[in-house]
């Protein structure tokens, strides 16, 4: 195992345990598009409107941005080792 392997599969453990603990940190999305439909009750709220600043909003960003962190890494981690043995 070469150290190229041992420092990918690090940083494939850190960005796992990043991604399991933003998404914890993230809080459930309930379903109130019944309800609302039934009440007539309107998304149009101060919240609404600015849900690209809120908390909840950077964190999905956040995540989604290891998400792709994570297989990209996961991508090189299994592909240096074909250009690496001789």
């Amino acid at each position: 195992m070469g150290i190229l392997e041992i420092v990918g599969g690090v940083i494939l453990f850190i960005a796992c345990a990043v991604i399991v603990v933003l998404c914890l940190a993230q809080e459930q999305k309930s379903q109130d598009s019944m309800t609302s439909a039934l009440t007539g009750a309107s998304a149009e709220s101060f919240y609404g409107k600015n849900e690209g600043r809120s908390r909840e909003a950077i964190l999905a960003k956040i995540t989604r941005i290891c998400g792709i962190l994570l297989f990209v890494i996961t991508l090189a981690v299994n592909i240096i080792p074909i250009f690496t043995d001789k």
